[in-house]
């Protein structure tokens, strides 16, 4: 079945089968409130570029509002997180020895405040709290663009679950991750910025230096999730 959602002030289709939404979705919402009942519930969606979770994430908020025994379920984004583009454009990232314009990497975990992050995580089991935005007309941050509120936050992003320094501070109450076969998270990854305006040469080359890597990262990289879904060719989901 197909759905039109608002990403990110953007138009976007969504592609689930029924099965998938009763089967996968429903009861997943489910057991989230059913975990909500005293106390706010911090989940994360984590997985690769291009499995779609700001999407599923959209999805998952509306399909919520349309079951009206659920808590209210608010999706938020990581990439409100990413550092200021004048702080991007003005710092660099080490990477194998080599000095790199952090800009050449914007996406790469360095690029994100993930201290400001895990502190805005923890305030919110306590109180609600402003949330930054990621705008992608302006490709920067716009702070504290949207008030998190909700019993349920279903918190979006790449490196929710990764397992590296810091980034295992997040905490959250439960965790789905997204996975999908490498080359079609190249060939998704590749049409996305060739979307946005880049040759294919110049999108393919953004791949190998970037996009790839963190791709890479997400894949081994990230602790285990609560349970993990897997993304087919058509964008639909699956229970691995």
């Amino acid at each position: 079945m197909r759905y039109e959602l608002m990403v990110t002030g953007f138009p976007v289709s969504a592609r689930y089968s029924r099965e998938t939404v009763e089967q996968a979705f429903r009861p997943l919402l489910k057991r989230l409130a059913a975990m909500a009942r005293d106390r706010r519930l911090i989940v994360f969606l984590a997985g690769p570029p291009a499995v779609g979770k700001s999407t599923l994430a959209a999805f998952l908020e509306r399909l919520a509002a349309d079951m009206p025994e659920l808590p209210r379920v608010q999706a938020l984004g990581m990439d409100g997180f990413h550092y200021p583009q004048s702080y991007i454009e003005t710092h660099a990232v080490m990477r194998n020895d080599r000095q790199i314009p952090m800009k050449r990497l914007k996406g790469a975990p360095e690029s994100f405040d993930v201290r400001a992050l895990a502190d805005r995580l923890e305030r919110l089991r306590h109180a609600d709290a402003p949330w930054p935005v990621y705008d992608r007309r302006l490709h920067d941050v716009s702070p504290d663009a949207v008030q998190a509120d909700a019993p349920i936050l279903l918190v979006e992003g790449n490196y929710l679950l990764l397992d590296a320094p810091v980034w295992r501070d997040l905490r959250c109450d439960y965790s789905v991750f997204v996975t999908a076969p490498t080359d079609l998270l190249r060939q998704r990854l590749i049409a996305r910025k060739m979307r946005g305006g880049l040759t294919r040469e110049q999108a393919e080359s953004f791949y190998g230096e970037c996009d790839g890597p963190n791709v890479s990262l997400c894949l081994e990289h990230s602790r285990e999730a609560d349970e993990t879904w897997r993304m087919d060719e058509a964008g639909d989901l699956l229970s691995k």
